[in-house]
């Protein structure tokens, strides 16, 4: 039997290139996956967290993939644009935890959180200082969670992806040598794992995901 079989699993951003890899495998191991949608803009993003996840079943599992990514250099970047990169990264993955810790908990017997940072907050990149900040709270969140949880068998961990091999990606970068960036069907092996039941030891882990780049 599949290791998710019976299991609710949300996934944030389940709608983008690497959204649809994970969603594709974790149905495949036997999981029911939530993708949530944004259905009216003018609510307010936490009004949406909380309601999203009190109506669905006790959660096995949450994954957060859901984020944003800009460059610029520290002298063009205007306090809107910082405070957008700390709202779409930072804001988002802290609601989805929370409301994903309710869940889970009420269902009993532990659970899964996987968050997605960046490898730029370990190994630092030019010109993307807003993004960096968004990101390295995305991985503080993870760290704090996973030493608060552990104690009720919640495993909460982030996986750090390069630049991933995707249409839009390959657009904006087409000299780039493609071979080396890591698949989303690669990067949602790792993801699986983590969510997995299979998983009895790893939390707190900011695990690389790079590829050859």
């Amino acid at each position: 039997m599949p290791a998710l079989t019976g299991k609710h699993v949300v996934v944030t951003g389940g709608g983008g290139a690497l959204g649809g890899g994970v969603v594709e495998l974790l149905r495949a191991r036997g999981a029911t996956v939530h993708v949530p949608q944004i259905t009216d803009v003018r609510l307010d993003d936490e009004v949406q967290a909380v309601a999203y996840y009190a109506q669905l079943p006790p959660l096995w599992a949450s994954i957060h993939l859901a984020g944003g990514f800009a460059m610029g250099a520290i002298a063009d970047i205007s306090y809107a644009d910082f405070e957008a990169q700390w709202k779409i990264n930072t804001v988002t993955c802290f609601l989805a935890c929370r409301e994903a810790v309710k869940s889970i908990r009420k269902a009993g017997g532990g659970g899964r959180i996987v968050n997605v940072a960046a490898r730029a907050v370990v190994l630092p990149t030019p010109n993307m200082t807003a993004y960096l900040a968004g990101k390295a709270g995305v991985t503080a969140i993870t760290q704090g969670l996973a030493a608060e949880l552990l104690s009720e068998n919640i495993l909460v961990n982030a996986v750090l992806p390069s630049i991933i091999d995707t249409p839009a990606n390959r657009a904006a970068m087409p000299k780039a040598d493609h071979a080396a960036w890591p698949k989303p069907a690669e990067i949602a092996q790792a993801i699986a794992y983590l969510a997995s039941p299979e998983n009895t030891l790893t939390s707190g882990a900011l695990v690389p995901v790079y590829g050859r780049g």
